[in-house]
């Protein structure tokens, strides 16, 4: 399996540990857990990377970083895409999973990508692109300010994750784009959707299923992704 190694947060290259540093670092961002994303997608590099996510967990009894992804996919949608970010020291600290299809709006392509991740590693709001390596500040100020009308934030999605009904809240994205985030399993989970007016699927009952704990035999794989490669 080939796989591109950059750094999480700016997409930059990575330094490994050496004799002065113990962990891996990025020349810009220092320290960070390296992002690992297989050039090409399909059956065989999903098992490979499920078993390199539920290898990571510690300890092995813990569940680790969920692999998020919609199931059933929407109509005529693929998985386009996966990534991890970790390394020996830390273990698996994030994840990316990526499907393509038509939009719900106007037919074009749109692409969907899901993050989940631990505080601190950056990954999602990359993709979100805004600034930080954690969406709070953006959560604080959505849940602070609940716009004229109302006396509390009405979530701006809802989905189930994991079985759980779960609020996802708009962030301040490029106008490319639109991103959601919100928490699920104690981790960030991160929805950013090309272009901005694909966000209305998770308007819709979209429900995210962990791939670490099962992988459907039916997914269908699509081209990859340009957004794991250095589109975003």
């Amino acid at each position: 399996m080939s796989v591109a190694v950059s750094c999480p947060r700016c997409a930059g290259p990575i330094r490994e540990p050496d004799l002065m540093h113990g962990e891996s670092r990025c020349l810009r961002c220092g320290p960070v857990s390296p992002l690992h994303v297989p050039e090409h997608i399909g059956a065989e590099i999903m098992a490979s990377v499920v078993e390199q996510v539920t290898s990571a967990a510690d300890p092995p009894d813990r569940p680790g970083v969920p692999l998020w992804c919609p199931w059933p996919l929407p109509p005529g949608w693929t998985l386009t895409g996966v990534a991890w970010a970790g390394d020996e020291r830390n273990g698996v600290r994030a994840t990316a999973v990526a499907c393509a299809g038509p939009a719900p709006l106007d037919g074009g392509p749109a692409d969907l990508l899901f993050v989940a991740e631990e505080p601190g590693v950056g990954l999602g709001t990359r993709f979100a692109g805004v600034p930080g390596p954690d969406p709070g500040p953006e959560l604080a100020a959505a849940l602070t300010d609940p716009g004229p009308g109302h006396a509390e934030r009405v979530p701006h999605a809802k989905i189930r994750v994991g079985g759980h009904p779960t609020p996802l809240w708009l962030v301040n994205s490029p106008t490319d784009r639109s991103a959601y985030a919100g928490e699920a399993r104690g981790m960030w989970l991160h929805a950013i959707a090309w272009p901005a007016s694909a966000g209305h699927l998770l308007a819709e009952q979209v429900v995210l299923h962990d791939l670490a704990e099962w992988t459907p035999p039916e997914l269908v794989y699509g081209a990859p992704t340009p957004y794991l490669h250095g589109a975003a």
